[in-house]
């Protein structure tokens, strides 16, 4: 039996503490397994053309070389993509980034296909070729180098919608929503987080919607990069409003929300310059904080996609509404404050019993307005 939560808590902690060196391993993986089924097909062929093969390949020098493809590939796809997805393409289009990425594949692929023929090739043949010696002629490594090719691109169209895939609905997700857990509705504790642009209205009006775009854009791609530091996941986005969710987990949740937002606050100081010099501003977000049971379903049919339900998701948009009210930029439900060590790192500050639109009975807010200092 597949324990789907501990499966994406270990994945989402160890993509946290290594983001790079997670991609680059998972890279690695994907690709020694696709070389691996490639050489076992190959040799079953060549079992399949008998004696009319001569000399018979051995079963070990096949994997060995498809190994040796699977993990030099890997690293190098792995550490190249990392490389131009964080300095080239982070702001590119997605043809710019479908091109560019072909182009680096097809780079690392003929690199490496000609440190084999220079180098690994030979001694391939010297060791690991049964019954005498091989005819050294270009016809066989054309077919060689055009086979491997074939193989490269299809299997990195494979990769590249599974990277893709993973990016859509956050790590450790994938395989459970291959093995169809959420097909049906599951109950899970959740906590999320509604982030809403401030003073949007009056900000589109001076911008323009074009330059307001391009605003709102900038502004969530600094929080998504955000993310992996804090084992943040996206749940949507809803005009220049952004949710954010996390599964609850004992002793490191609910910190991490908290000490997500204030990391937000400092990734637009840092970069304040800019939107300063594009936009005459800088971007402020109020949010909303609150955490509970949900129920995680997958629908639709034409775009799928896991969606959440419940009163939890209400009560923290209804939070997050109230900020102006109170002239407030971050608030929390006193259960989040219960639950957590908040209170001993933030100054809070209770703004008693207040009664959310839509809600029966009243629930106590709090402010978080700042780390405490030593």
């Amino acid at each position: 039996m597949l324990h789907f939560f501990n499966y994406t808590k270990h994945v989402t902690s160890f993509i946290t503490r290594f983001p790079v060196l997670n991609y680059v391993f998972t890279q690695i993986i994907f690709w020694m397994s696709a070389y691996f089924f490639l050489a076992v097909i190959t040799y079953l062929i060549l079992l399949t053309a008998g004696t009319t093969f001569h000399p018979p390949v051995n079963f070990r020098a096949i994997i060995m070389t498809a190994l040796f493809f699977g993990l030099s590939n890997g690293i190098a796809s792995g550490l190249t993509d990392q490389l131009f997805e964080r300095r080239f393409f982070y702001d590119r289009s997605l043809a710019i980034i479908i091109i560019g990425k072909a182009l680096m594949s097809f780079i690392v692929f003929v690199v490496l296909i000609s440190f084999v023929r220079a180098a690994a090739y030979r001694y391939l043949q010297e060791n690991f070729i049964e019954a005498g010696n091989v005819a050294e002629t270009e016809k066989p490594w054309e077919h060689f180098f055009q086979l491997l090719l074939l193989f490269n691109i299809i299997t990195g169209l494979i990769i590249s919608f599974i990277n893709q895939v993973n990016k859509k609905y956050g790590p450790g997700i994938l395989i459970p929503l291959m093995m169809g857990k959420y097909r049906k509705p599951k109950e899970e504790d959740r906590i999320f987080l509604f982030m809403d642009l401030k003073s949007s209205t009056s900000i589109a009006e001076a911008l323009g919607h074009l330059k307001y775009s391009a605003f709102i854009r900038d502004s969530f791609m600094d929080i998504n990069s955000v993310l992996s530091t804090y084992n943040a996941q996206v749940y949507q986005y809803v005009g220049d409003e952004i949710v954010i969710t996390w599964p609850i987990w004992k002793g490191v949740l609910p910190l991490y929300c908290i000490q997500f937002f204030f990391a937000c606050e400092a990734k637009f100081n840092d970069r304040s310059k800019h939107y300063l010099n594009q936009y005459g501003q800088v971007p402020q977000f109020k949010a909303g904080l609150h955490m509970g049971k949900v129920t995680a379903v997958e629908v639709g049919d034409i775009k799928r996609d896991i969606a959440y339900h419940g009163d939890t998701l209400n009560t923290a948009a209804r939070i997050q509404s109230i900020c102006n009210e109170h002239n407030k930029y971050f608030l929390a439900s006193k259960h989040v404050l219960e639950n957590s060590e908040v209170e001993k790192y933030y100054h809070t500050e209770s703004l008693g019993m207040i009664a959310l639109k839509g809600k029966k009975q009243p629930i106590e807010i709090a402010s978080i307005t700042g780390i405490k200092t030593p």
